[in-house]
């Protein structure tokens, strides 16, 4: 219901201490989105590379390794270690990164590699108007409608994950899967993106063959790219199609990763995908990890992946037929009744990780 006038009369009494606690948390996010900013631009223009490499520098000597303005990268170097972001040394009038700030911020693929965070989200500021008149409306949003930030922010961020999980954890947690996958296996990896995941297993199991699947057309040429750099071409291969375009079959193992939520008929795809497994073939469903209730996820984790479901996955879902619209926090109770409705009858939480959980699902 919208207010009558302008003017909002608080009738209750305030609380000073959660006033000044709420204010300062206000602060502190502020804080972080200019931090994500100047992270991302530290990011694209090189200067934490150079940081890392070139240990303690002067913002004068750091702008001529990187060849940015150094009047700028003096305010850039201010924030960031006001942020905890850099060391500044005030006896040399030097910064620096800590090798725990190189990690993060400098060393692409590691699994504390946040960059991709940074990415993603400076997409979502750099088409906000689009993102308010989604919301406003309750209209969808389709995928290939976001900036290319976004795609390339998803992959960076869940890609180190992926390295760290995928072949060590999450496939050995499977019932018999690995043991086929060294003999020779036929495998899709639907709603592959850019195919960071599709091109790690084609790597590990070279006996066994891969298709990636994606409906974004512009994902699959980078993910063909990938492929050839990664030396996998023969036995992975790409394809633009939605899983209910799939004709092919006979597949052993069916791969998802964080993208069965974002689908407008979560159940029609997974019931196209039971009837593309061959004979004793496994789903292996990897989704956010969250609980089954709101309140299991009100944290820090359960807050960026709602934000990132209000802005991207949801709308995503609307934007499809059904648009059923599950969220990036569906939790594993929701999930598993998706599947059985799709036809599955035994379903299992396989292994977690600190961002995602694992499910196994056969017929």
């Amino acid at each position: 219901m919208a207010l009558e006038d302008s003017t909002y009369r608080i009738e209750h009494t305030i609380d000073e201490d959660k006033l000044q606690a709420l204010t300062g948390k206000i602060l502190q996010d502020v804080g972080g989105a200019f931090a994500v900013l100047l992270g991302y631009i530290g990011d694209q223009t090189g200067v934490y590379a150079a940081l890392r490499d070139n240990g303690p520098c002067t913002s004068d000597a750091l702008a001529r390794a990187c060849n940015v303005d150094a009047r700028y990268l003096q305010e850039w170097l201010s924030a960031q270690a006001a942020a905890g972001y850099v060391l500044y040394h005030p006896e040399t009038d030097r910064f620096s990164l800590s090798p725990e700030q190189a990690t993060t911020l400098a060393q692409e693929g590691h699994p504390a590699f946040l960059q991709g965070f940074f990415q993603l989200l400076t997409a979502q500021f750099t088409t906000h108007e689009k993102a308010i008149e989604t919301f406003r409306t309750g209209a969808g949003r389709p995928w290939g409608d976001h900036h290319g930030c976004c795609f390339c922010g998803t992959d960076r961020f869940f890609r180190p994950g992926y390295e760290a999980n995928l072949i060590d954890a999450w496939l050995p947690a499977l019932d018999g899967v690995v043991e086929k996958l060294k003999g020779g296996s036929k495998v899709a990896d639907i709603g592959c993106g850019h195919g960071s995941s599709t091109v790690l297993m084609a790597g590990a199991f070279p006996e066994s063959s891969f298709i990636g699947y994606d409906f974004h057309a512009p994902s699959i040429v980078t993910a063909r790219e990938k492929a050839a750099q990664a030396s996998v071409s023969a036995n992975a291969r790409f394809e633009v199609k939605a899983v209910k375009e799939i004709e092919e079959g006979g597949f052993d193992l069916v791969c998802m990763f964080d993208a069965l939520h974002d689908m407008g008929d979560p159940v029609g795809a997974a019931r196209a995908i039971r009837k593309s497994l061959s004979p004793g073939g496994t789903l292996m469903l990897v989704e956010p990890r969250a609980g089954d209730d709101l309140t299991d996820n009100l944290h820090l984790l359960g807050q960026i992946f709602y934000s990132a479901s209000t802005l991207v996955c949801t709308p995503a879902s609307r934007a499809q037929e059904v648009g059923l619209a599950l969220g990036a926090q569906a939790g594993f109770k929701r999930l598993t009744a998706v599947l059985e409705e799709a036809g599955f009858s035994h379903v299992r939480l396989a292994v977690q990780s600190d961002t995602n959980m694992v499910i196994e699902a056969r017929a």
